[in-house]
Formats: structure tokens, C-alpha cells, sequence
């Protein structure tokens, strides 16, 4: 039977889609600070840039995105925008052209949040009953969608928690082979290894494993994959299985080919931020601090902290006031200007 369960923590709910055992998919959804996707907005043009194919414009908030669009924009004009990427990447916003409202606003303004990550796999699950853990966070839940919910005590078993702390790791095991995963700015690497002796067979066997970790990762943009054992002029011929295994992917990714070198090349659209920047983020750590406190019960009141810490809590007071709720004392933070970036202490 496929379940939606959600895990809720001070400022996070990690959501993840399961059948008996198998992990589906997974999502992180951070009420106090939205991904932003499919956000509508009213937007103030900064500067044209028809040379990239759009303007860069200004949000209510301040934050700044490029709006993609073949039209002609005047600068310092408002225009109505949806976002369709999530900041991600070390890249801003990206947004697309939209309806105005019928009474346009005077200035850049939120006019609608888009689809939170548990709407989306709801809706892509439509049958699937909804396990969540905290009262609060179900209130939030559309209308719609509260008829599939069912209260638990606990959303994530310890079965269930190692699986989704196992796509923090940079390596996975898709039995045969072995995937390391190397994430940069311009693409993401994937190596696969195996201590045995990998033959074409071997790969082909793997290519589903791999597309589930792909999928479960989030990972998007340019990906190469570099396949074990197999010599390069051979390699073309496992295109067609890695797109085979791909196919249910709902993003629809690309698969282009080999590279001359032998590199399976493939795209997947970015939309939400992939999942190893959620977790390994500032706010990422900051709110794993938190959960960590909250799951051994640990003794202390004052948090030391490096700045990216103890800025990345300040900056999200719904994660601090659901954490001192449940934990029924406050938390003092203290800064370490001297402190490494993921270094804490609790006294």
C-alpha cells in the first residue's frame, strides 16, 4: 500500500512516499521558509538583458530573479511572474511570465504561494492516505487534502529514518555496483565502481537503482554518469538502458548520449532545490541541530554555534518557537566567530 508519511520537526517536515518497504520518493517542506516554487508575483523590472532572453526583476522581499521572456520589458515597470526554479545552485530565482490580477498592485507583491513539496507529491499520489505527526503542521494542510489525513504518534520509523538519512551520504549501494556522487556548480558527476569485476550486463542491471537515487536526490541539471567496466567505444550501447530506466521519472529527464570519453550524459529540469543543498545548507544543519536536541533530549540551554548557524536559526523564528513549544524552555544562542561552519555545542 502506498503512504505519504510526514516527519515534523521545528521548522522542517521530511516527506516521504513508501510502498511496504520500497522508499518512492522523498521531499523536505519548510513551512517558515518556502522554496518559493510556482510562487505568483508582481514584479518591478530592474534591468532588461535581452541577450540572456529575459530581465532581471525585484520580489516584495528583496530578493532579486530573472524573468525569462521573449517580450519587450521597460525598466522599472511591474509585470505579473511565476517562479519556475527555486533558487538553487548559487543562482537566484528563476520566473516566467503571468497573468496581472485585476487590480495590480503599486508595487512588487506575493499575490499566491505556490504548491508546497507535500501538495505536490500528494497530487501525484491521489490515493495515498497522508501519516503526519503534529497537529500543527496538519492544520496548515488544504482543505482538500484532509480527508486523506491520518494522525500518528511517530511518521518515521527507524527503518524509514535510516533510508532518508542515507541520501545524505555521497555514496550508494545499487548491488552490484556502487554510485559515488560529485556535485559541482556547472554539473553533477556520478561515478560507479565496483569491487568486483563490472561487466555491460552489470550496468544495465544497476541503471534502475541509479534512476531511483537520481529521482530521490533531486538531482538536476547536467549529470554525467561514468559507467564501471565497460570500454568506451562500448558505452553508447547503454544509452537506451539508462533511458529505459528513467522513464518513470516525473520530471521527464533527458538522456543524450555518450560522450567521446565514454560519460553518460543526461539532463533532469531543475525546479526545487536538489536534496543534498537542503540538507548540507546552513538553515539545512541549523534545523538538523535542532531535531538532534529534540530526538536525544539533551541537557542545556545556551547553543554555541558558528555565525552561518546561529544567522541561518535567526533568520527562521518559526523553527525557534515550534522548537521551544516542544521542548518547553527556550534557547539562548551565542555566536562563535571562531568556530568551523557545521561546529556546535550545547551547555
Amino acid at each position: 500500500m502506498t503512504e505519504i508519511r510526514a516527519a515534523c520537526s521545528p521548522g522542517e517536515v521530511r516527506i516521504a512516499v513508501t510502498d511496504h518497504d520500497t522508499l518512492l520518493d522523498v521531499a523536505l517542506w519548510r513551512p517558515g521558509s518556502p522554496d518559493g516554487l510556482e510562487d505568483w508575483h508582481v514584479v518591478r523590472v530592474q534591468k532588461a538583458a535581452p541577450a540572456l532572453g529575459g530581465a532581471f526583476v525585484l520580489l516584495e522581499d528583496g530578493q532579486s530573479g530573472f524573468l525569462s521572456t521573449r517580450d519587450a520589458l521597460i525598466e522599472g515597470a511591474l509585470t505579473a511572474a511565476r517562479v519556475s526554479r527555486s533558487a538553487q545552485n548559487g543562482k537566484g530565482l528563476r520566473l516566467r511570465r503571468a497573468d496581472m490580477p485585476a487590480e495590480p498592485p503599486s508595487a512588487p507583491k506575493l499575490l499566491e504561494r505556490g504548491p508546497t513539496p507535500l501538495d505536490e507529491l500528494a497530487n501525484r499520489y491521489q490515493d495515498a492516505p497522508i501519516f503526519m505527526d503534529d497537529a500543527g503542521i496538519a492544520a496548515k494542510l488544504p482543505v482538500r487534502l484532509r480527508p486523506r489525513l491520518q494522525r500518528c504518534q511517530q511518521a518515521f520509523d527507524g527503518a524509514l529514518e535510516a533510508d532518508f538519512d542515507s541520501l545524505g551520504s555521497s555514496e550508494a549501494d545499487l548491488g552490484l555496483l556502487t554510485a559515488s556522487f560529485f556535485p559541482t556548480p556547472a554539473l553533477i558527476a556520478i561515478d560507479l565502481d565496483s569491487t568486483g569485476a563490472p561487466d555491460f550486463k552489470g550496468n544495465v542491471a544497476a541503471f534502475p537503482d541509479l534512476a531511483r537515487q537520481i529521482r530521490l536526490r533531486n538531482l538536476s541539471g547536467t549529470i554525467l554518469v561514468d559507467p564501471a567496466g565497460v570500454k568506451t567505444r562500448k558505452r553508447p550501447a547503454l544509452v537506451a538502458f539508462l533511458r529505459e530506466a528513467l522513464s518513470g521519472d516525473p520530471l521527464k529527464p533527458d538522456v543524450l548520449g555518450a560522450t567521446p570519453s565514454g560519460l553518460l550524459e543526461l539532463t533532469r529540469p531543475r525546479r526545487r532545490p536538489p536534496l543534498h543543498e537542503l540538507l548540507f545548507s546552513p538553515q539545512g544543519l541549523a534545523l538538523s541541530i535542532l531535531r538532534t536536541i529534540l530526538r536525544e533530549d539533551r541537557p542545556g540551554q545556551t547553543l554555541t554555534a558558528s555565525i552561518s548557524l546561529i544567522k541561518a536559526l535567526e533568520s527562521d523564528p518559526e523553527a525557534l518557537a515550534d522548537f521551544t513549544s516542544r521542548r518547553a524552555r527556550t534557547l539562548d544562542l551565542v555566536l562563535d566567530p571562531n568556530a568551523s561552519p557545521a561546529s556546535w555545542s550545547l551547555s
